[in-house]
């Protein structure tokens, strides 16, 4: 691509962060679109604080890019099974408005980060959100040749996660509570991509021989969750109590998501990857500074 100017809807969280970063390393010029300023913003990159809702403002933020990432969403599920009006606002109609000014801006390569959720019968209107979204994407490269990407993610972890992350929620559980408390079965099986490797492979696939194709990015760690809490409580320094709740009615799977077929995504993994272990001692590090922040002050000896 000629034009080097990437923007990254949004950019401040926890994916767009990294996926930001990573372009920056490859030499892209990177804009950021989000409702908030990035923590993580590095020198260079510009920074548009604006809602994917306002088309005007939309439009600004892709003229002159070559490829637009849209990251923007509600992701979390009981979000959106509680707002299930805004998940479409978001997620639907707000990546619309995206399509529609990258089509206008004649951009190269439209990238969306859709879900592994597509396949399946669970997860309720985020499930449904990102199934018409991936329809309208195809459509718009059927009838205006505007291409695409179409990312899938598996169970990502890694640094500036929050509680809305899988794997944070029971580091953090683990390391503040001394147990870890899983809403679902004991057997459910995950694949764990550490996010800097999905960052990466996110910026590989802007190549010619991933245009409009539907792309798995997951890890080499299929592991069961009951496992991976087991490995946790071995990491720390104290005994940690494992529980497993009654599963919440959010529709998550327990095996496999795929039921539901859409268009099928080929799997694409890194070979130079991070080990869990290595990435579960980096969230680990990153959770301790957090929860000393967060302790109070010492009053002072009188």
């Amino acid at each position: 691509m000629s034009n080097r100017c990437v923007v990254v809807f949004g950019g401040s969280g926890f994916l767009g962060s990294h996926v930001a970063d990573a372009l920056t390393d490859a030499g892209y010029a990177v804009r950021l679109f989000d409702q908030t300023p990035s923590a993580h913003q590095r020198a260079g990159q510009e920074m548009i604080v604006g809602d994917i809702m306002d088309r005007d403002a939309v439009s600004a933020a892709v003229a002159g890019t070559c490829a637009v990432y849209n990251f923007a969403a509600i992701a979390d599920l009981e979000v959106a099974t509680q707002k299930p009006v805004r998940a479409a606002e978001v997620n639907f109609l707000g990546n619309v408005f995206v399509l529609e000014a990258a089509r206008q801006a004649a951009v190269k390569r439209f990238v969306f980060a859709s879900s592994a959720y597509v396949f399946s019968r669970a997860a309720s209107f985020y499930r449904a959100s990102k199934q018409a979204a991936e329809r309208y994407i195809e459509a718009y490269q059927e009838q205006y040749g505007l291409d695409y990407t179409i990312l899938r993610y598996g169970s990502l972890y890694g640094r500036r996660a929050d509680e809305h992350n899988g794997m944070y929620r029971m580091l953090r559980q683990a390391m503040s509570q001394r147990r870890i408390r899983y809403a679902g079965e004991s057997d459910a099986v995950r694949e764990y991509i550490h996010v800097t490797d999905a960052a990466r492979l996110s910026v590989e696939i802007l190549a010619d021989r991933y245009a409009n194709r539907h792309i798995m990015l997951t890890g080499h760690e299929r592991l069961r969750v009951a496992d991976v809490m087991l490995m946790i409580a071995e990491i720390m320094p104290w005994p940690v109590e494992i529980e497993f709740a009654a599963p919440e009615q959010l529709g998550h799977y327990a095996i496999t998501p795929y039921a539901h077929e859409p268009r099928v995504g080929h799997k694409l993994i890194a070979n130079d990857f991070v080990d869990l272990g290595q990435g579960l001692l980096d969230c680990i590090r990153e959770i301790e500074h957090q929860l000393q922040a967060d302790e109070p002050d010492c009053p002072a000896d009188p």
